[in-house]
C-alpha cells in the first residue's frame, strides 16, 4: 500500500465522518423524532387497549373452520370452539379463561353515592351522586356509562394483557349479601365487594383457579364519597415478569353536563397533584395535554361542581393526562377525559396495591377534611395569596355561619354584603373625604390651568398644582390606595359565588339557580358578545353601574383635567359587562347589584353628614401653614444643590 492510497483512504473515511457530522440530527431534531416515536407508541397502545380479543378471535377462527364441538364452560359464559379456545390461549395465556363471560353490573351504594360495578373490566362505570340532580332533575350520573375504561396493562408470559377487556367474576365478604346485584350500606357501617380475574387452572375442565387472580377490592362507608380500592394480585408471582416495577392504568370516560351554563373560568378538565404538594391543571376552555415526568399524588377529572379523583396510596409513576372534545354527536355529551400513569408493583406471593377513589361535590368543608389539596380544584384565587385568604378566611365562614339559620341563599348574599360594606366602610370614607378635599380645591385647579394653556407649559401646570395640594395638605393619591384595598375583596367574591356549590339549584326572586344566569326573556337569535337571553340581575347591574360612574365622574370632574376619551371609556365598561355577565352566575350579578346599591346609600350619608365647609376652612388654614418637607424631600434637594455648586477644592 503505497502512500497515495494511504492518502486516499484517509480523505475517504475523512469525507464519510464529516458527511455524518453534517448530516446527525440536532437535538431538536431527535426530540421531535422522539416525540412523534412516542405518539406513535400511544396510537398503537390505544388500539391494543380498545381491542376485544374475544370478539377478534372468534372472528378469526370462525372465518377458518365451521363451528365444531364446544369446550366445557362455566355458568355465564359464552360457547367456544376448540379453535377458538387456542387462539385465545395464544393471544391471552393464562388469562384466556377470562376472555368471554356475561357484561353484568354490582351495585354498591351508601347514603351518598351508588357506584355501578361492571363485570367486564371489574371497573366502576355508574357513579351516581344521589343528592344532588342536573340542571333538568334528572339523577346526577357522572359518567357515560358505555365510554368508560379502567384497566391495567401488564405482561404475562410475554402477553401483553388489558384487564378492561377481560371479564371479572364478583366476591362477597360477608354471607348474607351472597349473590346480591345490589348492597347497601348506611350509618357507621361499612361494605366491601370485589371482582376477581381469575387465572386458568391447570385442569382444561376447570378454567378457572381460585388461587390465582387479580382483584379489585371495594369498600364504601355509610356516609362518604370515598371510596377505597384495593388492588391485590394473588398467586401470580412467576406470571408477571420479574422485572416489572409499576403497571400501566389507563383511566379515561366521557364526562356528561349537569349544568345549564358553563363557566369559562370553571369549564371541566384534569387537576393532578404532584408528590411536592404542587397541584396543576389543564386548560379549562379547551382541549389539552400534558406529559408529567414527576411522581403523582391523585389525578382527579373534574368538572364545575363535581369530580372523580383517584388517589394513590402511596404514589403514581409520572403520567400522561389529556383533555378532548369527540367531534361525534353525543346526547348531554360535556368532554372527554384520559389519564395513564404508573402503579407501583413488586413481584411478590400477593401484592397490594392501595388506592381510593373520590366520587362527589367539589364543597370546600369536605374537600378540606380530606387533607389531600383536593380542594384546590375549587376556583378561589389560589394563584393570588390575598384572595384565596379572602375566600378561605373571611368570605367562607360568613357564608357557612349565615347558612346555618336556613334563610334563602338571596337573603345571605344580602347580609354578607352588608357585613362587607360595613367592614370596608372606613376605606369608602377615607376615599370620599379624598374625593371632597379634591372637590374644594377645584377652583384653584382651574385657576392654574388657566394661567398655564400652553402645550409647552404642561410641566410648569403639574408643578403648579402639586405645590397647590402640597400646601392645601391634601394627598390626590389618597382615594386610590382605599380603591386598592377593595379591589382584591371585588376579585375574590368575582371567583367565590360562580364556585360555590351551595348556590346550585337555589331559586331567589326569578331566578331558579343563583349558580346559572337568570333570564327573563329567551331571543329567538343569538347577539354577538351577548348571548341568546336577558338576564335581569345582569341588566339591572350594568344600569346601577353607569348611574355609578355618572355620579363619580360629576364627583371628580376638575374642570380640563378628566380627558374626555376617558371619560367615555367609564361608560363604555360598563356595556361590556353587560355581554360578560350576561350568561354568568346569577348569584355574581345580583351582588354586584346590592354593592352598588349600598353604595349609593353611603354616598348619600356621607354627603349629608360631612360638612365641604369645614373641609374648604381647614384647608385654607392648612395653606397659610409652612410646608414641612420630608427627610426624603431634602435629601434631594441636597443632592440637586451639589451637583449644580459642587464643591471646591
Amino acid at each position: 500500500m503505497n502512500r497515495n492510497t494511504i492518502i486516499g483512504l484517509v480523505l475517504i473515511f475523512a469525507i464519510m465522518i464529516g458527511y455524518g457530522l453534517l448530516t446527525r440530527p440536532s437535538k431538536e431534531e431527535l426530540a421531535r423524532r422522539q416525540k412523534i416515536q412516542d405518539s406513535l407508541l400511544i396510537v398503537q397502545q390505544r388500539k391494543l387497549d380498545s381491542l376485544s380479543f374475544a370478539d377478534s378471535l372468534r372472528k378469526l377462527a370462525s372465518s377458518t373452520q365451521p363451528v365444531a364441538d364446544t369446550v366445557p364452560l362455566l355458568p355465564g359464559q359464552a360457547a367456544v370452539t376448540p379453535l377458538e379456545q387456542s387462539a385465545m390461549n395464544d393471544a391471552l395465556g393464562v388469562f384466556s379463561g377470562s376472555a368471554t363471560g356475561e357484561r353484568k353490573l354490582y351495585y354498591i351504594e351508601n347514603e351518598v353515592i351508588k357506584l355501578g360495578i361492571s363485570s367486564k373490566g371489574g371497573k366502576v362505570v355508574y357513579a351516581e351522586l344521589k343528592d344532588y340532580k342536573t340542571y333538568d332533575t334528572l339523577p346526577l350520573v357522572l359518567y357515560d356509562t358505555s365510554s368508560v375504561s379502567f384497566g391495567l396493562s401488564f405482561f404475562a408470559n410475554n402477553r401483553l394483557i388489558n384487564t378492561d377487556e377481560l371479564y371479572f367474576q364478583p366476591h362477597w365478604f360477608k354471607e348474607g349479601d351472597q349473590g346480591k346485584e345490589q348492597m347497601t350500606v348506611s350509618g357507621t357501617g361499612t361494605l366491601s365487594f370485589a371482582m376477581r380475574l381469575y387465572a386458568n387452572g391447570t385442569d382444561s375442565l376447570s378454567p378457572f383457579s381460585p388461587s390465582n387472580y387479580v382483584e379489585y377490592v371495594y369498600t364504601l362507608g355509610g356516609k362518604d364519597y370515598m371510596t377505597a380500592l384495593k388492588v391485590q394480585f394473588a398467586g401470580m408471582k412467576g406470571v408477571l415478569a420479574s422485572n416489572t416495577e409499576y403497571l400501566d392504568l389507563t383511566w379515561k370516560a366521557d364526562l356528561l353536563q349537569q349544568e345549564r351554563s358553563i363557566d369559562r373560568y370553571n369549564g371541566p378538565t384534569i387537576y393532578y397533584k404532584h408528590s411536592d404538594g404542587e397541584v396543576d391543571y389543564l386548560s379549562e376552555t379547551k382541549d389539552d395535554q400534558e406529559e408529567i415526568p414527576t411522581r403523582l399524588q391523585w389525578i382527579s377529572f373534574k368538572q364545575r361542581f363535581f369530580c372523580s379523583t383517584i388517589i394513590s396510596g402511596d404514589y403514581f409513576v409520572s403520567g400522561l393526562v389529556n383533555t378532548y372534545t369527540d367531534k361525534q354527536p353525543k346526547d348531554r355529551y360535556e368532554r372527554s377525559m384520559e389519564a395513564r400513569f404508573g402503579v407501583p408493583f413488586s413481584d411478590k406471593e400477593k401484592t397490594t396495591m392501595d388506592m381510593s377513589v373520590y366520587y362527589g361535590p367539589l364543597k370546600y368543608s369536605i374537600l378540606r377534611d380530606y387533607k389531600l389539596d383536593m380542594e384546590r380544584q375549587i376556583p378561589m384565587g389560589w394563584s393570588f395569596f390575598l384572595m384565596q385568604w379572602i375566600n378561605r378566611f373571611a368570605v367562607i365562614p360568613v357564608f357557612n355561619f349565615l347558612s346555618g339559620f336556613g334563610w334563602n341563599y338571596g337573603i345571605i348574599i344580602l347580609v354578607l354584603t352588608i357585613l362587607l360594606k360595613i367592614f370596608l366602610l372606613p376605606i369608602a370614607y377615607k376615599t370620599y373625604m379624598s374625593t371632597a378635599k379634591m372637590r374644594v380645591l377645584r377652583p384653584d385647579v382651574e385657576e392654574i390651568n388657566k394661567k398655564y394653556t400652553k402645550k409647552e407649559d404642561a410641566m410648569k401646570k403639574q408643578q403648579a398644582t402639586m405645590e397647590l395640594y402640597k400646601r392645601a395638605g391634601v394627598n390626590p393619591m389618597a382615594g386610590c390606595v382605599p380603591m386598592l384595598l377593595q379591589f382584591p375583596i371585588l376579585i375574590a367574591l368575582f371567583r367565590f359565588f360562580p364556585s360555590s356549590i351551595e348556590l346550585r339549584q337555589q331559586p331567589f326572586l326569578w331566578a331558579h339557580d343563583l349558580s346559572s344566569y337568570d333570564s327573563i326573556l329567551n331571543l329567538p337569535f343569538t347577539i354577538p358578545f351577548y348571548g341568546d337571553h336577558v338576564s335581569l340581575f345582569c341588566l339591572l347591574m350594568t344600569i346601577s353601574t353607569i348611574v355609578y360612574t355618572k355620579i363619580n365622574n360629576d364627583m371628580m370632574a376638575t374642570g380640563q383635567q378628566q380627558i374626555a376619551g376617558m371619560k367615555t371609556i367609564s361608560y363604555i365598561m360598563p356595556i361590556m359587562f353587560l355581554g360578560f355577565f350576561n350568561a354568568y352566575a346569577s348569584a355574581l350579578s345580583y351582588y354586584y347589584l346590592l354593592a352598588n346599591l349600598f353604595t349609593f346609600l353611603q354616598m348619600y350619608l356621607f354627603r349629608r353628614f360631612v360638612d365641604e365647609k369645614k373641609i374648604h376652612a381647614r384647608i385654607e388654614e392648612n395653606k397659610k401653614k409652612p410646608v414641612k418637607k420630608s427627610g426624603f424631600q431634602k435629601r434631594l434637594e441636597e443632592m440637586a444643590k451639589q451637583k449644580r455648586y459642587p464643591a471646591r477644592r
